[in-house]
């Protein structure tokens, strides 16, 4: 199932806001696509104004510099697996199976999107997996944390901290393991995809790998 849904980005992160004009869509939508061709280095806004056919002076009208049109972007992605968690655990019971729910969502590629005005979701998961650390481990984030810049993924966060605490009350560390879920997810795709001896993962295992890995280690630990 396919959903189309629009977040309120916390406006500290952008000069101009990019739903606000057709071409700051067609911007964030672009730059998703560049950003997973080329990856975050080789990314610039000169590149961008090229595919939107534009120019620069317009893309810093909405963005002071690529990290924060990416860290718009993960702002997006991170409230949409928020919503996405809520829905899919809506009327579920069973303790485990929503865990178990929340690692397949955290561990599964999204499919393509199908919708000409919607941002591509599944290259969207492969920047998440490939570029999110860059947006946080740099100098300035203590000093960018202040705008609350990061509010969505430590809602995420949030959320799956509540559900591991429903499974067991006497666990001490739900935030920490709920960050620990999602680094690890993002990390063994990202091995088991490009440096396979840093994983157990090879062409001859389950492609599920990284799903059976997190759930083996997530149940060990709330034993």
């Amino acid at each position: 199932m396919e959903f189309q849904v629009k977040f309120d980005i916390n406006e500290k992160i952008f000069l101009r806001n990019p739903e606000s004009s057709e071409v700051g869509r067609l911007m964030v939508k672009k730059s998703i696509d560049l950003i997973y061709e080329l990856g975050f280095e080789q990314f610039t806004f000169k590149k961008l104004a090229i595919e939107i056919n534009s120019t620069e002076a317009t893309i810093y009208r909405y963005f002071e510099n690529k990290h924060r049109l990416l860290l718009y972007i993960l702002n997006w992605y991170w409230s949409y697996m928020e919503f996405l968690v809520t829905f899919k655990l809506e009327n579920v019971l069973d303790k485990k199976e929503r865990l178990k729910i929340i690692v397949s969502l955290l561990t599964h590629e999204f499919t393509e999107s199908t919708s000409q005005s919607d941002y591509n979701k599944k290259l969207l998961n492969q920047i998440v997996i490939a570029e999110s650390s860059k947006v946080y481990l740099i100098k300035e984030v203590a000093k960018i944390n202040k705008d609350e810049v990061f509010k969505p993924y430590k809602d995420l966060c949030g959320k799956i901290a509540e559900v591991i605490s429903d499974y067991n009350p006497d666990y001490k560390y739900p935030r920490s393991l709920s960050t620990t879920l999602i680094e690890t997810s993002h990390h063994q795709q990202y091995f088991s995809a490009n440096l396979p001896k840093l994983t157990d993962a090879s062409s001859h295992t389950n492609p599920e790998f990284t799903t059976l890995f997190i759930e083996d280690f997530l149940f060990k630990i709330l034993a």
